[in-house]
């Protein structure tokens, strides 16, 4: 059984990678730094001290955990993705079917659906979204990549 085709996430160099995993990082660490303040503050404060401490630590803690483990698993993926692509990647042509205006808060742009076919594996048709171009019409051929294992694509 094939997957569902898939767009490759946004490529991210070494250099990106590496600061996004320690911003993601620094959004970890100051839950666990109020917890830590909160348990081992010497002299003790005054209880409604302790449990804002407390408190506070354990929700920056979830949400900040939380955020910076989601935002370090895209870093990931996208370099991923970049790598199996450059592996296994074959060159295709993705030809735009139609083309609607797709509308996201302050970054307009259009919705593509493309029939992408090349070499090594079976035309497939997919969904993805670009910045506003008039050369983006229906009938107009983009340069593409596409891992035929699973039909992870990416438009070069």
């Amino acid at each position: 059984m094939t997957s569902a085709p898939r767009e490759a996430e946004a490529r991210v160099g070494p250099i990106g990678a590496l600061l996004s995993r320690l911003v993601f990082l620094a959004i970890c660490l100051p839950g666990p730094v109020l917890l830590v303040t909160a348990v081992t503050l010497d002299p003790p404060r005054s209880s409604s001290d302790f449990w804002g401490l407390l408190v506070g630590g354990v929700l920056a803690t979830a949400i900040g955990v939380g955020f910076g483990v989601f935002g370090w698993r895209v870093v990931g993926r996208s370099r991923g993705d970049a790598r199996r692509l450059t592996a296994a990647g074959v060159a295709a042509t993705a030809e735009i079917l139609a083309v609607a205006n797709h509308l996201d808060g302050e970054n307009p742009g259009l919705e593509l659906r493309l029939r992408i076919s090349g070499p090594g594996f079976t035309p497939f048709e997919a969904d993805t979204i670009r910045a506003d171009d008039p050369a983006l019409v229906p009938g107009a051929v983009l340069a593409a990549v596409v891992d035929p294992a699973d039909r992870l694509f990416s438009i070069i």
